[in-house]
């Protein structure tokens, strides 16, 4: 093949042309096409036909799909040697999401119609190929089991490689990024079953601090300049998305995070030496203690990561708070007109309009999101190059002061190093407070979800002031009955942040001396509360608040019948006078006015003060 046509030589490793011979493979190589695409331009949309097989060369895809909401919700990021489009060879499918270029970015591509016209009639040539593309389904298929279970991939070639660490040698599967460590600790810690790839941000910022630590250790003599690079290219592909079904290792586990540290030192390893044209398990190149670790101890490293990933995946939470408050701020304006009582110990009170009562869950979610926004800044300071203890052990001059400045380039965040390393080591306090503000944050979301299920329940028994939008049948057994589900499920998930508070405080109390060994399950609490309070803020605003509905006449029959009007009259008639028109109200049924004009006191100074609307803002 010429130089002209090097641009195709990659296809050759493509899965699905694993079997063709030599010849075979020239030819179908002369039918490729190359193509550049700019930032934001659209591969391919969802639901297009597949008609080309497309493998990137240089850049990055993002690829989407539209979610039931009708919104673009990230699927996955592909980068250099990923292939779009596998489906063109089974029949007429169609894309299943929608790729994006993130950068600039080149491709190499196979039309539909070209490959059919290269197998022709040539049954054993079209066997061969989707047999290899069987393999690669199946392999994936094993990938997602490992992930979501753990245990030895069931359909793997059964090919190993021997590991060795301080227990002794042991087996890992030939496929697989992570190492022996890790399977120690898939061994150790079959505990809740959530692993590490069910919070991706955690290991894109376990990525991230190792990149920026592969930089400041080049930097400072201590990493050869390509072990660096292909370290850093390889917490790239992981921060992207990619290999995060080899982080399986439980997020509660013994050793202070030393397993989870381990796994992420044994995938980037192993990544790192297939980019520089070495084997899995090859250590000597690229080791994942002496080099991915290299002037680091787990005891900075993962809770600087924690740290890193409960920011990251803050940021859908406030985005969602906020998108929450925005569509309450809309239903105050809707209901400003709409005239009810208000109630305290559940009891009539003085009049109010719905917007008001609105508007006040706004202010009171604001004031959470201004809390927790101030939280988050304290996980901002980082013990990174303290190692083991905080002293800086086996670290070379200035190393920490490249790691931090590399660690803020790399995420783009203001970090900063904490004064005193050796207090920062020991010290869990900056968790504490963040999963306090997550914590008031769900006390006060349920509390709003409770008063949403008080206002709507009926629908001719209760208050029935709002209708809440029907989501579901909500029996199995009494027809036409509907329940308030999506409240229920905001109230149970501020019981479970509540409970995970718990133990993120019981955790820190369990520190001794110079560190706390108890991280882990801290991680778990907070970084399972930020999933579920995201989840369900969202589900709150789009399948709740959005579509409230007032019932405005129902609201201003409680007002015209409540005794509660009678307190606008103190002023005048004196609490004693108005008790007593309160008093026989209630038990003769009559309205507050009924009964003045009985006792000739409706005059029309008092009828004004008994108009709700002079209640609502009054002078």
């Amino acid at each position: 093949m010429t130089d002209s046509r090097d641009w195709a030589e990659p296809l050759r490793q493509v899965h699905i042309f694993k079997h063709l011979t030599t010849a075979e493979a020239d030819r179908l190589l002369a039918l490729a096409e190359r193509l550049t695409y700019r930032d934001g331009e659209v591969l391919f949309r969802e639901g297009d036909p597949r008609a080309r097989l497309l493998l990137i060369r240089r850049g990055r895809v993002a690829l989407t799909r539209v979610d039931v909401y009708g919104d673009s919700r990230p699927v996955t990021t592909l980068v250099r040697g990923d292939l779009l489009g596998e489906g063109m060879m089974i029949g007429e499918s169609v894309h299943s999401t929608t790729a994006t270029a993130a950068t600039e970015t080149e491709v190499v591509f196979l039309h539909r119609d070209r490959v059919r016209a290269f197998v022709g009639a040539d049954d054993g040539l079209e066997k061969r190929m989707l047999q290899s593309l069987l393999a690669e389904v199946v392999g994936r298929c094993d990938q997602l089991m490992f992930r979501t279970s753990g245990v030895v991939h069931a359909f793997s070639t059964g090919l190993t490689r021997t590991e060795h660490d301080l227990l002794g040698d042991g087996q890992v599967q030939a496929e697989a990024y992570f190492g022996l460590q890790t399977l120690r600790a898939l061994s150790n810690f079959e505990i809740g079953g959530g692993r590490l790839n069910a919070y991706p941000n955690l290991i894109k910022a376990l990525a991230m601090v190792k990149k920026a630590c592969a930089f400041a250790n080049r930097d400072c003599g201590a990493l050869a300049p390509d072990v660096a690079q292909a370290i850093a290219d390889a917490a790239d592909e992981v921060i992207a998305g990619k290999l995060h079904d080899y982080f399986v290792v439980d997020m509660l586990q013994g050793g202070a995070g030393t397993s989870t540290n381990m796994n992420a030192n044994e995938v980037l390893a192993n990544r790192a030496l297939e980019l520089l044209g070495a084997e899995k398990g090859d250590y000597e190149r690229v080791h994942p203690n002496n080099h991915v670790n290299c002037s680091q101890s787990t005891n900075d490293v993962y809770p600087s990561a924690l740290k890193l990933g409960m920011i990251l995946s803050s940021e859908r939470l406030v985005e969602s708070v906020k998108q929450l408050v925005a569509a309450i701020d809309a239903k105050a304006v809707e209901f400003g007109e709409v005239v009810k009582m208000g109630r305290t110990q559940l009891q009539d009170a003085v009049p109010m309009t719905l917007g008001q009562e609105f508007h006040a869950f706004a202010t009171s979610l604001r004031q959470e999101l201004a809390g927790l926004c101030r939280a988050r800044d304290d996980l901002r300071t980082l013990n990174l190059g303290g190692t083991a203890i905080g002293t800086g052990l086996n670290t070379p001059k200035g190393y920490r002061e490249r790691a931090i400045q590399r660690l803020r380039e790399v995420t783009g965040l203001e970090l900063s190093l904490a004064s005193d390393l050796i207090e920062a080591t020991q010290d869990t306090q900056a968790f504490v407070m963040f999963s306090a503000a997550l914590k008031s944050l769900a006390i006060k979301l349920s509390k709003i979800c409770s008063d949403l299920r008080l206002l709507s329940s009926g629908p001719r028994a209760g208050l029935g002031e709002i209708n809440l939008p029907p989501r579901q049948p909500g029996s199995s057994i009494m027809p036409g009955k509907v329940n308030p589900v999506i409240p229920e499920v905001v109230n149970q998930v501020a019981y479970r942040v509540i409970g995970n508070d718990l133990a993120v405080a019981l955790a820190a109390d369990a520190g001794q001396l110079q560190l706390n060994v108890m991280e882990p399950v801290i991680a778990a609490s907070i970084l399972e509360s930020l999933k579920i309070l995201a989840n369900a803020v969202v589900t709150l605003r789009r399948n709740c608040v959005e579509g409230i509905v007032a019932n405005v006449d129902q609201c201003r029959r409680f007002v015209e019948n409540s005794i509660g009007l009678v307190t606008a009259l103190v002023p005048v008639l004196g609490y004693g006078i108005a008790t007593s028109v309160a008093a026989e109200a209630l038990a003769s049924g009559q309205s507050v006015a009924e009964v003045l004009r009985g006792r000739g006191l409706l005059t029309d100074d008092i009828a004004a003060r008994l108009a709700p609307e002079r209640m609502i803002e009054p002078d």
